[in-house]
């Protein structure tokens, strides 16, 4: 892949994200703030950062499944490495602006 197709991928697992709802929170993953980094690179690997609402959080173990199980739907996926990360913390800053508004948050 070039440049111009890794974006498009990246761009196609965002998507993907957006489809990903919090079972406790009517907001896809990726506006919920959840998604840190997608990367890919030319071979189709993929490396996708994310975080939970809490460490405790009752979806720890389906929530990322879910989001490697369906990236790697992905024709072009040829692997992906998923990590979990608390380091920034998640807090409702990271929210984007319209599911705030869809939150009453604003």
């Amino acid at each position: 892949m070039n440049e111009t197709e890794i974006r498009a991928l990246e761009e196609r697992i965002m998507f993907v994200t957006k489809n990903i709802y919090d079972p406790e929170i009517p907001v896809n993953i990726y506006d919920l703030g959840l998604i840190y980094e997608i990367k890919s690179d030319k071979d189709g690997n993929v490396k996708i950062v994310m975080t939970l609402t809490a460490p405790n959080c009752p979806v720890a173990e389906s929530l990322p499944a879910q989001v490697k199980e369906e990236v790697s739907f992905l024709k072009e996926v040829k692997d992906v490495d998923l990590e979990i990360t608390f380091d920034p913390p998640w807090s409702q800053d990271m929210i984007s602006e319209e599911a705030k508004l869809d939150l009453g948050l604003l």
